[in-house]
């Protein structure tokens, strides 16, 4: 399979070159990256193009890369202190997780094909600008767009032109802000009861002030050892 995917991306830089951005093949995947200004032309040969026939869109998905690379919980190897904010430090004292720098745009949408006749797979990522998180709608190529981009606009607020009934999916109908931006509150902004006084659901501004909780660890260490030799 890992042959199959360097030849998809070859085909792809050698038919696409000049719309492609990067190409990547990893983890036994092949991952494009296009511009959103050349999305469209390249979706429309991918899907037509017999070399290619992805014809299938089997999910479309937002991110948000606000907090790439700045993890603040170290999970993977916890410390004898176990769980704490910020554990390697350089020698001037600054945590890690500070030194990462995300250059690209803050939203993207990834774009996951399938292609039926020629069994292959190929993920496209396409950045939205900062000022206005907005790409292309693909309705128009694969019909099964229209609520994948809903959900992408209704949790990141990512807009796509051309969608032609871009409404809220998941949230409410009152419901403030995109719930999967990174910057969005856990417990949310507001909370809703209902008033038996105008006898509907109500609106309010959230009054549980906002925690941080450390989480139980049980790690199998020395400690462990000892308390089962007792």
């Amino acid at each position: 399979m890992g042959n199959e995917n360097t030849k998809l991306a070859s085909q792809l830089s050698e038919q696409f070159g000049g719309l492609i951005e990067s190409s990547v093949v990893a983890l036994g995947e092949t991952t494009i990256e296009v511009s959103s200004s050349n999305m469209l032309p390249l979706f429309q040969a991918l899907r037509d193009e017999s070399a290619f026939g992805f014809d299938q869109l089997i999910d479309l998905c937002g991110v948000d890369y606000s907090a790439y690379g700045s993890a603040e919980w170290e999970t993977v190897s916890a410390t004898a202190e176990g769980f704490s904010r910020g554990v390697e430090r350089d020698q001037t004292g600054v945590p890690a997780f500070e030194k990462a720098a995300w250059s690209k745009p803050r939203f993207a949408v990834v774009y996951h094909l399938l292609s039926v006749a020629n069994n292959q797979r190929l993920r496209v990522r396409v950045f939205a600008d900062d000022t206005v998180p907005q790409v292309e709608s693909v309705t128009a190529i694969w019909s099964c767009a229209d609520w994948f981009e809903r959900e992408a606009f209704d949790l990141y607020g990512i807009l796509f032109a051309g969608h032609p009934d871009l409404r809220r999916l998941l949230t409410d109908y009152g419901f403030i802000g995109h719930p999967f931006r990174k910057d969005f509150p856990l417990l949310g902004t507001v909370e809703m009861r209902y008033d038996d006084d105008k006898k509907r659901v109500v609106y309010e501004p959230l009054q549980t002030e906002l925690r941080v909780l450390v989480p139980r660890v049980i790690r199998d260490d020395r400690h462990n050892e000892m308390a089962e030799e007792k």
